[in-house]
């Protein structure tokens, strides 16, 4: 079984989408082995988008995603990255097919409802920053 990390971001908890967005990742089949509500530190999301640190974007990235609540998850699954991935869709709305949460409630390119780590090297690293081993189920 494979682990990953989602999070749904600040518009997607402020536009209530949480339920919405666990319930479809649970009807897929994934299992939730970790999950809280959080506001990021500043200090947490810079790590977290840490790849990004040279792009003219990062700060507004990491103020964005510290800009209010969001909903860490730990998933669990088979091909559970890439199903996520798919999932998610494309990063710009406008290119997120029907049915999948970008191109059904995302409303930009920064405002994308929802994250998902990319790989096995970055769902293991995403998984460290955000939840110790105690907050994961075994």
């Amino acid at each position: 079984m494979e682990r990953t990390f989602a999070m749904i971001k600040p518009d997607g908890v402020r536009r209530n989408l949480t339920a919405e967005i666990l319930g479809r990742l649970i009807r897929k089949g994934y299992r939730v082995v970790g999950l809280k509500q959080m506001v990021i530190p500043r200090e947490l999301a810079e790590q977290h988008y840490a790849e990004h640190k040279e792009r003219p974007f990062f700060g507004e990235l990491v103020d964005f995603i510290t800009s209010g609540p969001v909903v860490a998850i730990a998933l669990e699954g088979e091909n559970v990255i890439s199903g996520l991935r798919t999932l998610m869709g494309a990063t710009n709305p406008k290119d997120a097919a029907p049915g999948t949460f970008r191109g059904d409630y995302a409303t930009s390119i920064g405002e994308n409802v929802i994250h998902g780590s990319a790989n096995e090297h970055d769902a293991a690293r995403e998984l460290g920053l955000f939840f110790s081993d105690a907050e994961l189920l075994k």
